[in-house]
């Protein structure tokens, strides 16, 4: 199908009211949710993930944009459940146990969604049990890890230490991220990768998906 350039202009300008509109628009038009995410929102969310990478956008861009797409898949959920179609793949996402903040998680969540992966997030202070049930449960390829403060970095090696006595690790590809955390880091506790910002977290998961 062609693309609605109402919708992509919302997203890449993080209008979320224009978003919904344009997804209701094309939506009564008899529109195939898939289609409309492969046309026109994951070439939105990889613009707006070119201009974070070129400095003209920052923060504050990117969580716009990612509301804004969020609108629209609100709307566009339900009609893809119903038609029992899925999308491309699953992933896992959440702030580890004794960690409060979910700015970050929150953006690479709405990037990784806004690029067709189907996200289950999990919240914030998320145990590895937790984590654990989520992947029997979910059946993800991926599992996402944040943490903005170093004292909840142990949380993260201790959720792997979890998959691996559930006997689950092989089953998924762990990624991690924040402030505190690096790629030493990442290979110290077994980790599969690390990302620095939400634009590498996706470009991440599209490397470690396509090499699987």
């Amino acid at each position: 199908m062609a693309k609605s350039q109402d919708l992509y202009d919302a997203i890449v300008n993080g209008n979320a009211k224009a978003a919904h509109a344009a997804t209701m628009a094309a939506i009564e038009t008899g529109v195939d949710p898939m289609a409309l995410i492969a046309s026109t929102m994951i070439p939105a969310m990889d613009a707006v993930g070119k201009l974070f990478e070129e400095e003209e956008y920052f923060v504050p861009e990117l969580l716009l944009a990612g509301r804004a797409m969020k609108s629209s898949m609100e709307l566009l959920r339900p009609l893809i459940a119903a038609s029992g179609e899925r999308l491309s793949a699953k992933v896992v996402i959440g702030t580890v146990k004794g960690d409060l903040h979910d700015i970050g998680k929150n953006l690479v969540a709405s990037m990784l969604e806004g690029s067709g992966f189907d996200v289950i997030d999990l919240g914030i202070d998320v145990a590895p049990e937790k984590f654990v049930a989520a992947v029997n449960e979910q059946q993800p390829q991926i599992v996402c890890m944040s943490a903005l403060l170093t004292v909840t970095m142990p949380s993260m090696k201790a959720t792997i230490e979890a998959l691996i006595a559930a006997g689950v690790r092989n089953k998924v590809k762990v990624l991690i991220g924040g402030a505190p955390v690096t790629m030493q880091y990442a290979n110290e506790i077994g980790a599969d990768g690390y990302s620095e910002n939400a634009n590498a977290a996706v470009a991440l998961v599209r490397t470690l998906l396509a090499a699987a």
